[in-house]
């Protein structure tokens, strides 16, 4: 059996988190672009990657924008039993269609989102799985009405919708699990031509709002403290503020909801003082905040689709 990697003995310096923020946004960069951003050889680069890649330490996701792909998104607050919060996670992360699992702090509550192609797939987990569930108190449903991220404008004017086959939702996966996979691999992926695999990846990333990240433990780079923000804003201040907080470090999700509160982060910080900082420095003074629930993460179950063993991100089981 493989031993896994405590987040001591990962050993990122400060070479490899350059690499993992020369990333942010282009994630697919060639390694010679991502050579001069840096400053060091194209071997070096590729090197250093190929080694956090093998430890399973970092990864590069494909990230659509799910309303222009055909998805809809959700937002899940569960309510379980102090002994039985684990394992209802756990479950929930086994599930393909459930991209991010947190325990949060009192170990009674799990976040989770939910992506579902059809209202059947959403009410198949809502309405069938979790309440057949006894250790399952309670549930909070929220729609995600749109993710905010830095490079989107903050406008409301899009170009049509993608119309997509089912390769294309295939290739969407192989993207998800490695985003700078090679197009022969993503054409042995999806049973297609590499030319046509290449054809279709570029029409994705220019019709989809599609972008590139780099997924990795905050913790490896040094952000131990993570919270989900729950924040009631004025209407008139939703856009501007989901923009503006998209573009703030730390600030790894965004997104307005519907429900009692309506906008979501998931924030990472260095530490209490820089969560405190934060809520009364940054937030404190924007306008149209008229309240905020911090909620502490304890635990990381599934990030992006990726099952979590300490820090190293597991691998999904290949999808048809």
């Amino acid at each position: 059996m493989k031993a896994s990697i405590s987040a001591d003995s990962a050993n990122l310096d400060e070479s490899d988190r350059a690499l993992v923020r020369a990333l942010q946004g282009e994630g697919r960069a060639s390694w010679s672009r991502l050579a001069a951003t840096l400053d060091v050889s194209e071997q070096t680069v590729a090197r250093r990657y190929r080694r956090l890649h093998t430890a399973g330490l970092l990864r590069v996701v494909g990230l659509p924008s799910s309303r222009r792909v055909g998805y809809t998104e959700w937002l899940f607050r569960i309510q379980c039993n102090p002994t039985t919060a684990p394992a209802v996670a756990v479950a929930l992360a086994g599930r393909e269609d459930v991209q991010w699992v947190h325990l949060l702090a009192g170990g009674t509550d799990i976040i989770c989102f939910p992506r579902a192609r059809s209202a059947r797939e959403r009410d198949d987990l809502l309405l069938e799985k979790l309440p057949r569930t006894g250790r399952v108190l309670q549930v909070t449903a929220q729609s995600i009405l749109r993710e905010f991220r830095p490079e989107e404008p903050a406008s409301t004017t899009e170009s049509p919708k993608p119309q997509l086959d089912q390769d294309d939702h295939r290739l969407l996966r192989a993207l998800a699990t490695d985003g700078r996979a090679s197009y022969t691999t993503l054409a042995t992926r999806i049973g297609k031509s590499e030319t046509a695999t290449r054809r279709k990846t570029e029409h994705l990333i220019e019709t989809s709002n599609m972008i590139f990240e780099p997924e990795i433990d905050p913790a490896l780079l040094g952000l131990d403290t993570e919270a989900v923000l729950w924040l009631a804003v004025a209407p008139a201040q939703l856009d501007h503020l989901g923009h503006a907080m998209s573009r703030h470090p730390g600030v790894e999700y965004v997104a307005a909801t519907t429900g009692p509160t309506n906008l979501v982060a998931i924030l990472h910080c260095r530490d209490t003082d820089a969560l405190y900082d934060y809520l009364t420095n940054t937030l404190g003074a924007m306008p149209g905040v008229h309240n905020i629930e911090t909620s502490p993460l304890i635990r990381n179950i599934k990030r992006r689709g990726f099952i979590m063993d300490g820090p190293r991100l597991l691998d999904p089981p290949p999808q048809n």
